[in-house]
């Protein structure tokens, strides 16, 4: 029997005083089994995750789990209620100027400290447990800083404590135009083919302050200091993704409905479902390694054309965008083309015809490979 349980966390307080809370959906299971963290809008204007969520929520009622799924959607409320006239304002913390994804706990001498204390006897269960003890009574360190702490970072940090103990994390997000792609570790690569993702980027053991990274980063830092310790290879199943779902702004409940089947299905591989019969999809999945993974920004202003949809592959010459001119739409200058540099996919491009020079216009991939072909 699955059990649902509904509480109501608080994340902030407005400048009235009063608590701005979230609330967290839990499906526990009766048998055992991973621990499975998923949150969306964290960015406040990706709202698609949420209709993501609802669509799991409905399909979990009727499924048997091995373990627990920790549902946390709109975690983000005061981001998604920064508006200006008809656009969400919710990348960034407006008083500190933050990005409400750049403020997760991770600290490498921290992880190696603990590294120091593994005994060789010690099994995987046990130095997982006492890890997943230690990380929590860092993050809770953390939060409690007699400095206090910007408003984005104490959102991610109550956020991390809910992910903390999960052995698979999700964040849900979305891209300004996008079409769909998911950051994966280097060393989970696997989950490429788990997913129904057409578009894979691998990551690097890099930390750059986002969730999944304050998840993966800890786990495969200290797998390699133990490994290089103990001379035999260590691996603790610890995985966290974050997947780009389409464009923000946009909610659509049928694509919800293919995200969500795309989340079970990789849950079914990790024996989180123990009577799905899910299986991942027969489909193109292209990958390209994050160094690969290039923006493209302008060196001029003007008002855009975009001539390329999200996922369309683009060959080298091809004309991406056609911008136009506003100081010289009398003369040959008042209309020029932006051409591709490379073949690439585009994965996304931003959302107005309006652009100041130097901004990010589109993000792509290049030098991609195919994992697996429809």
């Amino acid at each position: 029997m699955t059990i649902m349980t509904k509480n109501h966390m608080v994340v902030a307080q407005n400048a009235s005083g009063r608590s701005m809370n979230v609330p967290v959906y839990r499906f526990k299971g009766e048998k055992p089994g991973p621990v499975v963290y998923i949150q969306s809008s964290i960015h406040g204007a990706e709202v698609q995750g949420n209709v993501v969520i609802y669509q799991l929520i409905q399909a979990l009622k009727d499924q048997q789990i091995a373990g627990e799924i920790i549902l946390v959607p709109n975690c983000n409320p005061i981001g998604t209620n920064i508006k200006a006239g008809e656009y969400t304002l919710g990348r960034f913390d407006p008083v500190n100027g933050t990005n409400w994804n750049r403020g997760y706990f991770y600290d490498e001498e921290k992880v190696l400290a603990f590294a120091e204390t593994v005994q060789d006897s010690d099994d995987i269960a046990t130095i997982r447990n006492d890890f997943r003890h230690y990380w929590a009574e860092c993050i809770a360190e953390k939060l409690a800083s007699p400095w206090g702490l910007g408003l984005a970072q104490q959102l991610n940090l109550k956020l991390q404590q809910l992910a903390v103990n999960a052995d698979f994390v999700l964040d849900l997000h979305n891209g300004p135009v996008s079409t769909r792609h998911i950051y994966i570790p280097e060393y989970a690569r696997d989950a490429a083919y788990q997913f129904n993702f057409p578009h894979c980027i691998f990551i690097p053991n890099k930390f750059a302050g986002a969730l999944d990274e304050a998840t993966f980063c800890p786990w495969w830092t200290l797998q390699d200091a133990l490994t290089a310790r103990f001379g035999r290879p260590f691996a603790f199943g610890v995985e966290g993704f974050t997947l780009e779902m389409g464009s923000q702004e946009v909610i659509q409940f049928s694509e919800g409905k293919v995200d969500a089947l795309s989340i079970l299905t990789y849950l079914t591989q990790k024996d989180v479902l123990p009577a799905s019969t899910l299986e991942p999809a027969g489909m193109d999945r292209i990958g390209v390694a994050l160094k690969d993974y290039k923006t493209l920004f302008t060196q001029w202003g003007g008002m855009v054309e975009y001539c390329v949809k999200p996922g369309q592959k683009v060959t080298r010459g091809d004309t991406m965008a056609r911008v136009l001119n506003i100081d010289e739409l009398d003369t040959e200058a008042g209309c020029f083309t932006l051409e591709a540099p490379c073949d690439l996919i585009p994965m996304l491009h931003f959302p107005s015809a309006s652009v100041l020079s130097g901004t990010q216009l589109f993000k792509v991939f290049t030098n991609y490979t195919y994992l697996t072909t429809a």
